[in-house]
């Protein structure tokens, strides 16, 4: 790496440390209901959207209706979405495809951006980026607090927690980034575009919109949903390498944020900031290999003369650096916001994208999201841990029963079988009924490559619906009737397949009673376990993913290095 893609690594790190600890700290005073600096101009609206709604604020609510909750919520919004596009006469499957990546904070976009309207921009996908952040969010402080409460059947109340995560956290981020992007050169207009003169004096239009406002949620919710469909690499999302900066934190600030939330909510800060010393370090990990695999470059091309990094795909403004590293705070946060073609990259730099997605939203993740699925892991290593010393496994003083490990295996199983078979099923299909050729309607005739690369463009698509993540390899043709609903199916199944068994786990640790510490119990904090929960996800994820992975970018990187390519 040079000076300066280090230094840039570092300083990003750096920030986004500065930043962890403050907004964790002010969002664990949100949602246990404290007086805030934003109380005295909020709190009545706060309390006239209870009344609008008839929420009764001081009620709690069990695990099941929380979750019934969360699932109705899902609903409404995706029915009212699908509805909307539809009278934007979009097709039906990508209606469905459409509706259920933004309902699932997934914002997989399978149509160019600026063909829908301003409105339909603000009061579809806007809206949804709020909304769908604000349940990730509800869900985690569900989490929290079946770890931190003793013999109770409650878990908060969720119209409270969606309330209070957009109010307060969610609509100032949004509003005081939106005013910085302005400054910085974002549009923000209700015009549908303005004509400007090329240089061979020729007309075109230049499209326009509400860009600095749905610009900031669509980084803090996860959503990455681009108002353009250059998403960040367009020079009216992403103008300048600061502004570059400033996203990238906005993508990580809540993620991050919710480590030092849940170490405070759960009266121990030491477990927050070795969950954050785990995410960190797998964060700062992948982003070495792919900053130093793009300024290597291509060797084919080497042989050729043509040295340099690989800087196909990218923009000159951000260069192979500060293109890597916003490839892995995307892939790493689930937010699927680009400002490269991430099918351009190296394919060691494309293993590390995957990687990132395929290991579960656990490095930071998604808003809300990511913090509950590193839970997930945490317990599987305290379990198989407790398995090597012969120990019932305990973390938090909460004994961890067979019936919690079922919620954890269920999260974890049937999200990575959803990703493998339906990656399995496009290949599988196409030999079937046509032999080694592709026809229009197949799903290989959708591919723009041959070879293993050919490969990762589907397990990348599957991987990010599962993931909720919204990116892609721009290589794969995903508007079909085939990609539009197992795509949509595989986000239902990466969002609500996680978060119902999560709750259903957060319910059952609520009721029970802390263990008191012993000289035999495992300290869950410090160095060793955070190597031990790093190695831990580390082998999960080679165990369920590798020879798939085998098969497409490592197999594309050694052939790279021998020289062989593809038509």
């Amino acid at each position: 790496m040079t000076w300066t893609s280090s230094g840039q690594l570092l300083v990003f790190l750096g920030l986004l440390l500065a930043i962890t600890k403050p907004l964790g700290c002010y969002m664990v005073r949100v949602f246990a209901g404290e007086r805030t600096l934003l109380t005295r101009a909020l709190a009545a609206v706060e309390r006239a959207v209870y009344r609008l709604c008839a929420v009764k604020a001081e009620r709690e609510q069990t695990w099941r209706t929380y979750t019934g909750c969360c699932l109705a919520f899902g609903l409404a919004n995706f029915f009212l979405f699908y509805v909307l596009l539809r009278v934007q006469r979009f097709a039906p499957d990508l209606a469905f495809n459409t509706a259920v990546s933004f309902m699932s904070n997934t914002s997989w976009q399978a149509y160019a951006g600026e063909t829908i309207s301003a409105w339909t921009q603000m009061i579809g996908v806007t809206a949804q980026s709020f909304t769908s952040a604000a349940a990730g969010m509800a869900v985690a402080m569900a989490v929290i607090r079946g770890f931190a409460r003793q013999g109770s059947a409650r878990l908060g109340n969720f119209w409270v927690d969606v309330t209070r995560a957009t109010l307060y956290v969610l609509l100032p981020l949004s509003l005081a980034a939106a005013l910085v992007l302005c400054a910085m050169g974002v549009p923000q207009t209700l015009r549908g575009g303005a004509q400007a003169g090329t240089l061979e004096g020729a007309r075109q239009t230049v499209a326009l919109g509400p860009v600095a406002s749905q610009e900031p949620i669509k980084l803090l919710s996860s959503d990455g949903g681009g108002f353009f469909n250059a998403n960040s690499a367009h020079p009216f999302e992403n103008p300048a390498p600061v502004v570059n900066l400033l996203e990238m934190l906005l993508v990580l600030a809540i993620p991050s944020a919710f480590t030092y939330t849940f170490g405070a909510g759960v009266g121990d800060r030491r477990q927050g900031w070795t969950l954050f010393a785990v995410m960190m370090l797998m964060f700062a990990f992948g982003s070495v290999i792919a900053t130093v695999s793009e300024a290597h470059g291509n060797p084919v091309l080497h042989r050729l003369g043509l040295g340099g990094g690989n800087m196909e795909g990218k923009e000159v403004r951000f260069g192979t650096a500060g293109s890597a590293l916003f490839s892995v705070v995307s892939t790493a946060s689930s937010d699927g916001a680009v400002n490269s073609a991430h099918d351009s990259f190296t394919p060691l730099a494309g293993l590390v994208q995957l990687l990132n997605m395929k290991s579960g939203e656990v490095i930071f993740g998604g808003t809300g999201s990511g913090i509950f699925s590193m839970i997930l892991m945490v317990l599987v290593a305290v379990f198989i841990a407790g398995l090597m010393v012969g120990r019932t496994p305990e973390y938090l003083g909460k004994r961890i029963a067979a019936k919690d490990i079922k919620m954890v295996m269920l999260a974890l199983v049937v999200t990575a079988a959803a990703n493998l078979l339906l990656s399995c099923a496009a290949f599988l299909i196409h030999f079937h009924e046509h032999g080694y050729w592709n026809p229009p309607g197949a799903p290989l005739a959708n591919l723009g490559n041959a070879g293993p690369h050919g490969l990762s463009e589907i397990l990348y698509a599957n991987a990010s619906a599962v993931g909720t993540n919204g990116s892609a390899f721009g290589g794969l043709n995903a508007n079909t009737p085939w990609f539009n609903l197992t795509l949509g199916l595989e986000m239902l199944v990466g969002r609500f397949l996680v978060m119902v068994p999560t709750l259903a786990l957060a319910g059952g640790l609520a009721r029970k009673r802390r263990v008191p510490v012993t000289v035999g119990t495992m300290p869950t904090h410090g160095p060793m376990f955070a190597l031990l929960l790093v190695g831990i996800i580390m082998i999960v994820t080679a165990l369920t993913f590798f020879p798939a992975l085998s098969l497409g970018p490592i197999a594309e990187h050694f052939l790279m290095q021998a020289g062989v390519v593809f038509r």
